[in-house]
């Protein structure tokens, strides 16, 4: 029974997330909204329930499944990406750079934040 709660309380958020999506018209995913919204839940709670756990648990556990239909799909539509093999590998690296781009100044803003509060801690 506790797996059932699990995986209803996962199906749950999923569909918060893809209401919320849909009716704000986010440009982000139902799923990615779904885990924000129990990532939310959860910090509220304090921690994670044990039937939220093992239905996780065992979802990881076949995880790499997932990656089969990428897989199939890269190999579907060779041709394809080998024609745009250059636009395809600019992207990749572009992207890769930017997100390091933004991390490393997400990571200096926050050091600085916390900094200044822990200097405003031990004045008082």
């Amino acid at each position: 029974m506790p797996l059932l709660f699990g995986f209803s309380g996962l199906l749950v958020c999923q569909f918060l997330g893809e209401l919320l999506v849909k009716t704000t018209h986010l440009p982000v995913p139902g799923p990615v909204a779904g885990m924000v919204i129990m990532l939310v839940a959860l910090m509220i709670i304090g921690r994670v329930p044990d039937s939220v756990r093992l239905a996780s648990e065992g979802l990881l556990k076949y995880l790499t499944l997932l990656y089969v239909p990428a897989g199939v799909g890269v190999m579907v539509h060779f041709g394809l990406i080998g024609n745009n093999f250059a636009a395809i590998a600019a992207t990749l690296v572009v992207s890769t750079i930017v997100t390091q781009l933004a991390t490393l100044y997400c990571l200096a803003w926050m050091k600085r934040r916390n900094g200044q509060q822990f200097q405003q801690e031990e004045e008082a």
